[in-house]
């Protein structure tokens, strides 16, 4: 009895001393900035809440189904080989003449609009875990990228805390690349935190309209939640982001379940050149907070999107679906619908402006790649 309750309490210890003192768990606020928090109209109580009801409460059974299924797994969750993605080349990288976007898989983009380079949920890590080593792999073996060729960054917008979305190793590594760090409310002890100036740093709540390097920014809501820890649930805000230049108009929505949020975006702020369209991680226990592939291609049409660009898929498996299912979908949506997606390879730079935009179902050679592999194994067992 006596090991026992010395095991216990030595595993207590060590998960206090981790959640406390390991850094990829960020920081809460000063009880100075909890008072700037409780004026925020989206603060209730002691915590940040979505503008509709938003349950992401399961039954016993369900919890017990989502467990069952995520240790039993789907192999066409992931892709058979690692992804190739499109290596950036120094034009890519160079001062932009032209405006564009360059998705990096999952929700990681960088868009280069009237002459800045903004990074979008630059997360950039090997797994979406406060510890890698265990978290599930990124589908690629590379980025398109190193991190030290990179130009300097105007600026990063996040969307959230969530470890697919705000990367300690990444914001580590590109502390010293970003000149300014703009994030929704209570976000900004997480990178102070991990060595970010803080005068590099600023908060935003939903409806605020700034300028920044001559761009209109302006951070809108989302449906969502957060948190990187056991007991910080909702402790910061989530959110979208618009972004205005002269050569174009975007829309990045972070991470949402459907809402009619989307319409007061579009009504505000629409119409928008592109959108960059959370569409990946769903399942309907939890479509409250991850919309589903038509959802997202209705919610372009909300904000009144021309062009679309699906994100949160091709890195990573969050939940149980087949890796393609999200384009895949979201394709099918579209052409009911009469939208516009455009479907460039993980590292292609898309041009805003042009008339010709990648539609290619690039993911198809993966699983070509795995019908050859399978095939080939069948004849091996056939031999044998």
């Amino acid at each position: 009895m006596f090991i026992l309750a010395g095991i216990i309490a030595a595993f207590v210890i060590v998960v206090f001393l981790v959640l406390r003192y390991y850094p990829a768990f960020g920081a809460g606020p000063s009880e100075e900035r909890r008072l700037r928090l409780r004026r925020s109209k989206q603060y209730a109580g002691s915590k940040f809440v979505n503008a509709i009801p938003t349950s992401m409460d399961s039954t016993t059974k369900e919890k017990l189904e989502i467990l069952v299924q995520f240790v039993k797994g789907n192999p066409a969750s992931r892709p058979a080989k690692p992804l190739q993605t499109k290596k950036l080349s120094g034009n890519d990288l160079a001062p932009a003449k032209q405006p564009s976007v360059t998705w990096f898989g999952h929700s990681a983009s960088m868009l280069r609009l009237d002459g800045k380079t903004l990074l979008l949920d630059p997360m950039f890590g090997s797994a979406p875990s406060p510890f890698p080593f265990v978290g599930g792999k990124r589908f690629s073996d590379r980025l398109p990228f190193e991190l030290d060729e990179l130009p300097v960054i105007d600026a990063a917008l996040i969307s959230h805390d969530h470890y697919d979305h705000l990367d300690y190793g990444s914001i580590v590594r590109l502390k010293n690349k970003v000149r300014r760090f703009i994030v929704p409310l209570g976000v900004g002890p997480h990178l102070e935190r991990w060595g970010v100036d803080p005068a590099a740093i600023e908060e935003h709540d939903w409806w605020d309209e700034f300028e920044y390097e001559g761009l209109k920014l302006a951070c809108a809501p989302a449906r969502h939640f957060s948190g990187r820890s056991l007991n910080d649930r909702d402790a910061t805000l989530w959110c979208s982001w618009v972004i205005e230049g002269r050569e174009a108009k975007v829309f990045f929505s972070g991470d949402s379940g459907y809402g009619p949020h989307f319409k007061d975006i579009g009504d505000k702020y629409g119409p928008f050149d592109l959108t960059l369209m959370e569409c990946g991680q769903y399942d309907p226990r939890w479509a409250n907070i991850h919309m589903m592939p038509e959802e997202t291609v209705q919610a372009h049409l909300d904000v009144r999107g021309s062009l679309m660009i699906p994100i949160h898929w091709g890195a990573f498996t969050l939940a149980m679906h087949d890796w393609t299912d999200p384009v895949e979908r979201a394709l099918a949506a579209a052409a009911r619908l009469g939208a516009t997606v455009l479907t460039p390879r993980i590292g292609e730079p898309v041009p805003l402006g042009d008339t010709v935009y990648p539609t290619s179902k690039w993911w198809e050679e993966a699983l070509a790649l795995k019908g050859a592999a399978a095939g080939k194994s069948n004849k091996e067992r056939i031999c044998t």
